[in-house]
């Protein structure tokens, strides 16, 4: 099997960008300035999330003393028809308000994600950084800057 030559040379080259290409993204890789956070601890530290929390806490109190309420006015009822027409009544009224309460910090929670990933991308590109990781996700290497991202968010 005869191979042509042509063929041959253009193969060649190929390769040859292709390895070269690789060497230049490797290169353009080791020149950036790569930074990691700590996510979870910038999360705890955030006073949005504390606030988040005690809210949540507080709606919860509230609903639990509902359903105390409503435990006592159906034992009040006399009927079982009665029990069980007031049962579906609060069940039905029950799952409104958990929905309502979970579509609220879960818009609350999206709201105070984008701003802590706002701060951090902030942060970085005031210090000059090209990438951020998560902490979690790296080996080794990076500038921790979870302390400065921390520090803002507060």
């Amino acid at each position: 099997m005869k191979i042509d030559s042509k063929l041959l040379s253009a193969g060649i080259l190929a390769i040859g960008i292709v390895i070269g290409s690789c060497n230049t993204a490797i290169s353009n890789i080791s020149t950036q300035k790569i930074a990691v956070v700590d996510v979870p601890a910038v999360v705890s530290q955030s006073a949005q999330v504390k606030a988040l929390k005690d809210e949540q806490t507080k709606k919860a109190q509230e609903l639990s003393k509902w359903l105390e309420t409503v435990n006592a006015d159906v034992k009040k009822q006399t009927t079982e028809a009665n029990k069980k027409k007031l049962l579906t009544k609060y069940n039905e009224e029950f799952a409104k308000k958990k929905e309502a309460n979970t579509k609220a910090y879960t818009a609350k929670l999206a709201e105070i994600d984008k701003s802590i990933s706002a701060t951090i991308a902030a942060q970085a590109k005031a210090k000059g950084y090209d990438i951020v990781l998560a902490k979690s996700t790296v080996l080794y290497g990076g500038d921790d800057i979870t302390a400065e991202v921390a520090k803002v968010v507060k």
